[in-house]
């Protein structure tokens, strides 16, 4: 059996008997000799070698090094080429992120920052200050986050914030309890929004949560809360969202990923008060991706599930 793998693949696979592997460079064409391969390993977001296996004869597995398989289950592959995620290679990375722009945007990083490069003393940033005084929001000590996707990033990034002092509600499907923490159900999402300081997204991209936070849900949060999204950019009505900042009825927002990637120089968001952006790097470092891949290269070739199987 023949896999490729990218060059830049963060791992080297000890030998399997039964597997050649040969490496290709994720941003040049494919060979003839690559699109022989039988399995794959991709990075999967926007990769620009998704096009090119798709008509691969042998081709019967391809597994992705990000959480979010969208780019390969659009590209039309026949039903036959099994696609595995990388759900699990980026939780403690994501998790990180989430929490450093919150802790970012709470502890006035930014203009922090813009003093120092004056070299001024941010006399208005210093001197007492109240935990908590209803109007803005300064420490994660007694806030109340909400993490709306509880999959495996988003009980990670729980645990982090928790660490933090902060309570954590999570958001999902179906209401009950998960790694301890209390989960509400999607459709009551909006009862939880009033009581939230800092609002965390880890959603899939889908129809079902295109511009779920819009104007009317962002008015559901207290003029003090954060936004933060790590999930996919189109969680997000980014026109009603830079409305509420300029209208100062938002804390602030942090987001590393956008509707439109890269954002768009003439993006509002740019701009917009109050805004931290990072260009989607808050993963990009998947962690146990050898020992994962291994395991899924032994059950296919014992004929036996794989794991992290994306739906077809």
């Amino acid at each position: 059996m023949l896999l490729i793998v990218p060059a830049d693949a963060p791992f080297v696979l000890d030998p399997i008997p039964g597997v050649d592997v040969l490496s290709y460079d994720p941003d040049a064409d494919l060979s003839d000799e690559h699109l022989a391969a039988d399995a794959a390993v991709i990075w999967g977001f926007a990769s620009p070698i998704i096009d090119q296996l798709v008509p691969a004869p042998n081709l019967r597995w391809i597994q992705t090094l990000t959480a979010g398989p969208d780019p390969v289950l659009a590209a039309g592959f026949p039903e036959r080429v099994e696609v595995t995620t990388g759900r699990g290679f980026h939780d403690e990375t994501v998790a990180e992120h989430a929490v450093a722009l919150t802790l970012a945007g709470l502890r006035q990083i930014p203009e922090t920052l813009a003093a120092q490069a004056d070299h001024r003393w941010a006399d208005e940033l210093s001197g007492f200050r109240p935990l908590h005084d209803g109007k803005t929001l300064t420490t994660l000590i007694g806030a109340r986050v909400t993490i709306w996707g509880f999959g495996s990033i988003g009980r990670t990034a729980a645990a982090r914030f928790t660490a933090f002092g902060a309570t954590v509600t999570g958001v999902a499907r179906s209401a009950g309890e998960r790694d301890g923490f209390a989960v509400v159900a999607t459709e009551d999402v909006d009862q939880l929004l009033a009581n939230t300081d800092v609002l965390v997204l880890v959603l899939p991209k889908s129809p079902a949560t295109d511009h779920v936070l819009d104007a009317r849900r962002l008015a559901l949060l207290p003029s003090h809360a954060w936004v933060i999204n790590v999930g996919r950019g189109n969680a997000i009505d980014e026109d009603a969202l830079v409305a509420a900042l300029q209208a100062g009825t938002l804390g602030g927002a942090a987001l590393d990923v956008f509707e439109t990637e890269p954002l768009p120089a003439d993006s509002p968001l740019w701009d917009a008060p109050r805004a931290i952006l990072t260009p989607h790097n808050a993963g990009g470092r998947p962690l146990h991706t050898k020992e994962f891949i291994t395991d899924n290269l032994r059950r296919l070739l014992a004929g036996e599930t794989l794991r992290n199987l994306a739906p077809r």
